[in-house]
């Protein structure tokens, strides 16, 4: 489902770049015209999510994206791409934030960050096997048919999307009060509620009264938790922008094309499992979630400052590795962290809340897209010395955050 998400950078360095006459400028162009229109559609979509089914919302968004990412294999030059990559964004944008608010419509404050962690894993994992599988679609049939590698690799993953959201259509749930009993009975929809009101959440009940829009984004925006919730998210998914240049960095470190896409599965690795051991620690100690993120965005800084300074390809390389680690884990955390902050709201303020933290945060994806550019090669002093202000920045955030939270809640 998600392979299609990190395609772009694997198609880059397999011969889109070459064909379509993408330069670092072009290149940083492409992936922001996708985020503008990201960004712009995430809060609307999540106030249409708590009026419709997420079971056909969300399978529906995917399915649209994914037929977008058909489309990409055929497009003929650099303006066609940007039109995709903007109508991509639409689709794509209510997928994440819809996520969250699903999940935390179901799980009590302790079991988040495990189900975050997870979410997050299925992104991570894609980021692994996708090079893997744009390794071998692009090496293993370039010419087929007289069809290009990284075309290939767009047709290939947006029909795998289409397919998977084809089945996610039967089994994933709606809400607890609204979910279909074909998936759950009246009894354990009523556990889901009793649940999640024992730990003072907001659940809405079937028939009760809706909030409109415009009071929805009042009550999120002029609450100060989702500003400071928004500036540490905008430093950690800022500082992520890095792994759209995985391949690119790899390649910079001296492996050529291939090699540079089978490189990025180590560093995706160890991010699975770190990810993973975090999800799991911060629901054994929910109330340490602002210092566990402290301390993942202070090792990520100093990997960033360290990296700066050291121009060995190994120690670059095993650097990158443990820095991907912390900013991986830090993202799932961050998100189970808003959810669990926003849990006493209102349905309708906590999905504007949740959207707005997230599309704000992919907003510094934007000027994110303009660290790496080729001519900064091999060193990339601007995108690392940058990062490493950025994750100075989530440090001094969350941490505030923790002790604002701990004296008022």
């Amino acid at each position: 489902m998600l392979f299609s998400l990190g395609s772009i950078g694997n198609a880059k360095i397999a011969g889109m770049a070459a064909d379509l006459e993408l330069d670092s400028g072009r290149y940083s162009i492409v992936l922001v015209v996708f985020f503008v229109s990201y960004v712009v559609f995430e809060v609307p979509s999540n106030m249409v999510l708590t009026r419709v089914r997420p079971s056909l919302y969300l399978p529906g968004i995917m399915a649209c994206w994914g037929a977008v990412t058909i489309g990409m294999g055929f497009t003929p030059n650099y303006h066609s791409l940007i039109a995709f990559r903007f109508v991509m964004g639409v689709f794509e944008a209510g997928f994440a934030p819809g996520i969250l608010m699903l999940l935390s419509s179901w799980y009590k404050k302790e079991e988040q960050s495990k189900r975050f962690a997870v979410y997050i894993s299925a992104a991570i994992l894609s980021g692994a096997f996708g090079g893997l599988l744009a390794g071998s679609i692009t090496g293993g049939m370039d010419g087929v048919h007289g069809i290009a590698g990284w075309r290939w690799l767009f047709l290939i993953e947006g029909s795998a999307t289409v397919g998977f959201a084809m089945i996610a259509m039967w089994w994933l749930p709606d809400f607890p009060a609204t979910t279909s009993k074909k998936k759950f009975s009246d009894a354990e929809k009523e556990l889901a509620i009793r649940r999640l009101q024992a730990g003072s959440q907001s659940v809405r009940i079937d028939g009760e009264a809706r909030m409109s829009p415009l009071q929805a984004l009042k009550g999120s925006l002029t609450n100060w938790r989702t500003w400071v919730l928004v500036v540490g998210y905008m430093a950690i998914v800022g500082s992520s922008t890095l792994s759209y240049f995985y391949p690119t960095l790899n390649l910079g470190l001296g492996y050529s094309g291939r090699s540079a896409q089978y490189m990025t599965i180590p560093i995706f690795g160890v991010a699975f499992i770190t990810t993973a051991l975090t999800g799991i620690f911060a629901d054994r100690n929910p109330k340490w979630r602002g210092v566990i993120l402290g301390c993942w965005m202070s090792v990520a800084m100093i990997c960033s400052v360290i990296i700066c300074g050291v121009y060995n390809f190994k120690a670059r390389y095993a650097l990158l590795v443990i820095m991907a680690s912390g900013l991986w884990a830090s993202n799932g955390l961050a998100l189970s962290y808003a959810s669990v902050t926003f849990s006493t709201m209102p349905d309708e303020i906590r999905a504007v809340s949740l959207a707005f933290v997230n599309a704000m945060g992919n907003l510094a994806q934007i000027y994110g897209a303009y660290l790496f550019p080729s001519d900064d090669s091999p060193k990339y002093l601007m995108g690392f010395g940058v990062i490493s202000g950025l994750c100075f920045t989530g440090v001094a955030a969350y941490l505030s955050l923790y002790f604002l939270l701990k004296r008022y809640n």
